[in-house]
């Protein structure tokens, strides 16, 4: 007969592969249950030393709140296994009875769970100060101690691997219900909102293939691409020494791949995705409604829940008071804007290196490189631009730590918000500066033959005589990819090759644990509890996995609001980037899984009833997609510039039947330069022929002067921009008035609990009454 776990945490242990029973000898003496918390110290032989003091120091802080310490010595560690007494638990649970806003919370009623033990000896642990006024942050800082952890339940985690954290549930539902009550609130709405996202990007995906396809459809019998892959058109040379004149069917295929994500179809795709943005995060709303309700958790208050923790931990505490101090606010907006202004600085560098690339590129000794030099350089930019991320990501933390430490919050959920809001600011810039250059400025602020614009003495980019889109096209995706795929790759590795140290561990004490099986262990009270080998090989077990912190969810959450980012601001220029979300997250939901149940150590539990200021930062990118994408299909896209030539310079304009609409177009989006802006060598031909004469993409006279045709399409670019802006928040408005946030059976269920929550207050007064007669 084996131990087992029950609801209540009594401890499971696996059965011995020596064979050893398990049967314990007084079967009637009750079982001592495990521990909430594992502190880990290096061990130290001298009892003067100041580590030494400060160690002992904070146990006995933690014995005088009546935690229990058990300490177990192994090779050069120390283990404290902590557990708090059943009285912590029982005042929580009627303070948050008494509480305004939590009379009706999960917790009240029922025995108190795990991760609700967890989640106290936590707030305690961290909130316990030795004389010296050091906290456990500070201890660790300085090295008095290792490490914390709370313990995995093995049972628990037994029943997620199966069930949950495993390759082959890929395309199965989740337990949200064990998530909750295993990880947490904050846990399980961070897995139920990627599961909704993930859900509702398959109409989003499905369409973005659609519009993928019509663009292939029409690949072969596109005018365009006849006219550029037949053109004698000779083209003005990209760079100023070494660049000769090129022939604009030498970009054959280029023009093939702008026309697939370049046409019709994407300005409905674009559209329906900012729409899809806004009924996402009402659905969502709704969706997450049903789920607090039924958790008991709906009329949670954060606030409430931190002044019933300080309660619980010490009962002469006093409230934080709220500060608010205008010099530091001040001296936080300087420090962001510096910061922004460095990260732009850096899109800028990029620039540069993009712009210097691309000649040098074309020197080159291969063919190949030289023929696509710009291809070449836009690529080497984008991979450039990922290095860039992967090292910005670290300062941004670190800088987003220093500015919460300046402002000094007064609670722990007030740094989360404001360090959230500073790190996705330093994100996004430094994930999308460069994007918005090549969507908005490149190629519109280079000059014309004999007045280029200049960096480093290199003239900037052009725009290819196809359009602009496909430079963000190849942005987008080698960053989507190279982010999404090497991201997934570093996220499961690390975890797996420490869990292999875990496992290892645990093997050198398996012989001896199975030995201690046949003996019996009891404490003080005479309760039988497992061995100090046993407890050693759990801890052990739990030490080696991967380490967590509070910012494991948050990595998890901002990985997916910025891919949420890719997904929906510049979609006109990537109709495939939803797919590749989907793709990506059916794995991403299974890979953290796995992280979190089996390579991690365990999260420490938290109580929410939102996703939080996250839901802010995606109603911000709804926004922002809508005025992003307007600004792509209207500024970047060569939608409008078609559109006018269709019905106001093209064949069918001006009365031509037997020719298609579009007939021409290219050729009419051509200046022409003389010879007298090159040099000599640099107007021959690779056939060896000197031409007077090249093409360069703008709308210019002789003279350079700007045509009448330029100014008419920056009329109806803007022109568009504002209706397709309007029409589109429009719709998103009425979206959101159609989808209420709560479902009627949510409010009706709240009704009904309020009602029952009455009169059980009711009955209760006249219980008493009637007691007191």
């Amino acid at each position: 007969m084996f131990f087992k776990r029950a609801e209540e945490n009594i401890e499971l242990w696996d059965r011995p592969k020596d064979g050893y029973s398990m049967e314990p000898l007084l079967p009637s003496m009750p079982i001592h249950k495990s521990f909430d918390y594992v502190l880990v110290a290096h061990k130290l032989e001298n009892d003067a030393d100041l580590k030494a003091q400060r160690q002992k120091a904070f146990i006995n802080q933690l014995e005088k709140k009546n935690i229990r310490v058990h300490r177990i010595e192994h090779e050069e560690k120390v283990f404290f296994g902590l557990r708090a007494p059943p009285e912590i638990f029982e005042d929580y649970q009627y303070l948050l009875k008494v509480s305004d806003s939590c009379n009706w919370c999960g917790d009240v009623k029922g025995a108190v769970t795990q991760a609700t033990r967890i989640r106290i000896v936590h707030y305690i642990i961290k909130n316990t100060f030795i004389n010296t006024g050091e906290n456990l942050d500070e201890l660790l800082v300085k090295g008095v101690f290792e490490t914390k952890f709370c313990l995995h339940q093995r049972d628990k985690q037994k029943q997620l691997k199966k069930k949950w954290a495993r390759w082959s549930a890929l395309f199965t539902g989740q337990p949200s219900n064990d998530v909750r009550r295993y990880f947490g609130e904050k846990v399980a709405l961070y897995y139920l909102w990627l599961g909704w996202y993930t859900k509702l990007l398959v109409p989003a995906a499905v369409l973005g293939v659609v519009v993928f396809l019509y663009g292939l459809a029409f690949f072969q019998t596109s005018p365009l691409i006849k006219e550029v892959c037949e053109s004698n058109i000779t083209m003005c040379p990209r760079c100023d020494k070494r660049c000769d004149v090129w022939q604009l069917s030498d970009t054959c295929t280029y023009t093939k791949v702008s026309q697939l994500f370049d046409n019709e179809g994407t300005v409905a795709f674009a559209m329906f995705m900012a729409i899809w943005a806004t009924l996402f995060l009402e659905l969502w709303k709704r969706h997450r409604a049903i789920y607090v309700s039924k958790w008991k958790v709906y009329d949670w208050c954060e606030e409430e829940e931190e002044l019933i923790m300080d309660i619980v931990n010490d009962k002469f505490c006093k409230p934080k008071q709220f500060r608010h101090s205008y010099f530091r606010s001040a001296l936080v907006l300087a420090l962001v804007t510096l910061m922004l202004m460095i990260i732009i600085g850096l899109a800028h560098a990029l620039v540069v290196f993009r712009v210097v690339a691309a000649p040098l590129l074309s020197e080159g000794k291969w063919d190949f490189i030289s023929e696509n030099a710009n291809t070449v350089a836009v690529m080497l930019g984008a991979v450039l631009h990922y290095v860039t991320m992967q090292i910005m990501t670290r300062v941004n933390r670190w800088v987003s730590l220093k500015l919460c430490e300046i402002e000094k919050t007064n609670s722990f959920a007030a740094t989360e918000r404001s360090f959230t809001v500073k790190m996705f600011t330093f994100q996004f810039f430094t994930l999308f500066s460069s994007l918005f250059y090549v969507a908005f400025f490149l190629g519109r602020i280079n000059g014309h033959p004999g007045n280029y614009v200049r960096i480093a003495g290199y003239r900037l980019e052009e725009c290819h005589p196809s359009g602009c889109l496909t430079d963000l096209f190849i942005q987008m995706a080698v960053i989507m990819l190279l982010k999404q795929t090497l991201n997934n790759i570093f996220e499961f590795t690390v975890p797996w090759l420490k869990s292999l140290c875990s496992k290892n561990a645990a093997k050198k004490l398996q012989r001896k644990c199975g030995y201690c099986y046949r003996k019996t262990c009891r404490d003080d009270q005479g309760r039988i509890e497992p061995c100090d080998i046993c407890k050693l090989r759990d801890w052990l077990r739990n030490y080696h996995l991967a380490n967590t912190d509070a910012f494991s969810l948050f990595n998890e959450f901002l990985e997916m609001v910025v891919q949420f980012s890719f997904a929906t601001i510049f979609v006109a220029a990537f109709p495939l980037a939803p797919l590749l979300a989907l793709i990506n997250n059916i794995f991403e939901i299974r890979l953290d899984a796995i992280k979190m149940v089996r390579l991690e150590r365990r999260l420490v539990p938290r109580k929410t009833n939102d996703i939080g200021i996250w839901t802010k930062v995606l109603e911000a990118i709804g926004v922002l997609a809508v005025i992003a994408n307007g600004l792509v299909i209207g500024v970047t896209s060569d939608f409008i510039p078609r559109l006018v030539y269709r019905y106001r310079y093209g064949p069918c304009a001006t009365g031509i039947t037997d020719t298609h609409c579009m007939q021409g177009y290219i050729n009419d989006t051509l200046a022409v330069a003389n010879s007298s802006h090159f040099l000599p060598k640099q107007m021959m031909t690779e056939y060896g022929f000197n031409v007077t004469q090249c093409s360069y993409r703008d709308y210019r006279n002789n003279d350079f002067s700007l045509t009448s045709q330029f100014w008419l399409v920056l009329a109806v670019r803007f022109a568009f921009v504002i209706l397709f802006e309007h029409v589109v928040v429009v719709c998103k408005f009425i979206a959101a008035w159609f989808v209420p946030n709560n479902p009627i059976r949510v409010k009706n269920a709240r009704l009904h609990d309020k009602l029952a929550r009455l009169k059980d207050e009711l009955r209760e007064r006249q219980r008493s009454k009637s007691t007191e007669v």
